[in-house]
C-alpha cells in the first residue's frame, strides 16, 4: 500500500527560507527560531519525503533536484494560501486591506498624485503602498506588489495585461535654448543635440535609442541620471536637452519648459496594467484598476 506524506504548512515555510538563503542560520533568523530547530525540522521533511532536499557540502548547500521540485509546487501551494487569506479579508472588510502598485519612478512623481487623492477620497479605508521600479515586470511576478503599470510589456502567459494607452515622446529644451521656439523637429536632427538621459539600461533612454537606432545613429548623452527630477532641473539650467514622453511634460506644466514635436517616427511607449494570472484581485484592487483606466483614458 502506498505511504501517504501528510506535510504541514510550516515545513514547506521553512523549506522555503532554507531555498531562498542557502544558508540555515540565515534561514533561521529569517524565521525566528533557533538554526537547530531548522535544520531538525528540514531532515524531518526529508524523512517524510525520502529524498534529500539540499545537499550539504561544508558550509556550502546545494539544492537537490527533488528539492528543486518541491519549490516549483510549494510556490504555488502557499500563494494559493496566500489568496484564500486574501479573499476572505475581503468579505471581512469589503472596503478595506491594502493595494501594492509598482510605478516606474518619474510617472510616481509626476502623474499619479490626482489618482492617489481621488482613489483615497473613495476609500479612505485602503492602504495604498506606491513602489516605484524600473523593472515593474519582476515586481509583480515576485509578488512584491499586488499590480504595476508596466512600459511596453510583451505577452506572457503568467501575466494579465490590461492596455492603457501609447504615449509620444517629445524633445524637451529649456526657455533659453535656442530650439525653444520650435514646435517640430525631426528625429534626425536629434543626433548632434548634447542629450541629457537616463543611464544606458533604463527603459526610458531604451526606447528612445531603439527609435533613433532606425535613422543610423545614437544619442550624444553628455550627463545621466536616473532621477527624472535631476534630468529637467539640468535641462532648465539649459545644460542639455531630454526625450521624455509629452503627458509626463503636461503633468509638469512647467513654463520654463519647452516641447517639441518629433516627426519622422518619434519615440513610444504604450503603458499597460499588470497582474499575476494567478492572484487573488479584491474588490478595493478591482475598484483601483478601474479608476487607473479611467485616469489614462482622461
Amino acid at each position: 500500500m502506498m505511504d501517504v506524506i501528510v506535510m504541514e504548512i510550516r515545513h514547506l515555510h521553512y523549506f522555503m527560507a532554507v531555498y531562498e538563503e542557502l544558508h540555515f542560520t540565515k534561514a533561521a533568523e529569517k524565521l525566528g527560531i533557533a538554526q537547530p530547530t531548522l535544520s531538525q525540522q528540514i531532515r524531518v521533511l526529508e524523512d517524510e519525503l525520502g529524498m534529500p532536499l539540499f545537499d550539504r557540502i561544508g558550509k556550502k548547500i546545494v539544492v537537490t533536484e527533488a528539492g528543486s521540485l518541491l519549490f516549483s509546487y510549494t510556490s504555488e501551494v502557499l500563494n494559493t494560501l496566500q489568496n484564500v487569506k486574501d479573499s476572505i479579508k475581503d468579505l471581512q472588510a469589503l472596503e478595506g486591506g491594502q493595494i501594492r502598485i509598482g510605478i516606474m519612478p518619474s510617472d510616481l512623481d509626476y502623474r499619479i498624485t490626482q489618482l492617489v487623492i481621488d482613489f483615497h477620497q473613495k476609500f479612505p479605508k485602503v492602504k495604498l503602498k506606491i513602489l516605484a521600479s524600473i523593472d515593474i515586470m519582476r515586481q509583480v511576478l515576485e509578488n512584491e506588489v499586488d499590480i504595476g503599470i508596466g512600459t511596453n510589456v510583451e505577452s506572457d502567459d503568467r501575466l494579465v495585461i490590461i492596455p492603457l494607452c501609447r504615449e509620444e515622446y517629445v524633445l524637451t529644451v529649456s526657455k533659453e535654448h535656442p530650439l525653444s521656439n520650435q514646435t517640430v523637429i525631426s528625429i534626425a536632427e536629434l543626433e548632434d543635440l548634447p542629450m541629457v538621459m537616463y543611464p544606458e539600461g533604463f527603459l526610458g533612454r531604451e526606447v528612445v535609442e531603439e527609435a533613433v537606432k532606425k535613422h543610423g545613429f545614437q544619442l550624444h548623452s553628455i550627463l545621466e541620471t536616473s532621477s527624472v527630477t535631476s534630468i529637467m532641473n539640468l535641462v532648465r539650467a539649459n545644460i542639455g536637452v531630454t526625450v521624455q514622453p509629452y503627458p509626463l511634460l503636461q503633468q509638469m506644466n512647467d513654463p520654463t519648459l519647452c516641447s517639441i514635436r518629433i516627426s519622422n517616427g518619434a519615440p513610444s511607449r504604450s503603458l499597460s496594467i499588470i497582474y499575476r494570472v494567478d492572484r487573488y484581485v479584491s474588490q478595493a484592487t478591482t475598484a483601483m484598476i478601474e479608476q487607473i483606466k479611467d485616469y489614462f483614458k482622461g
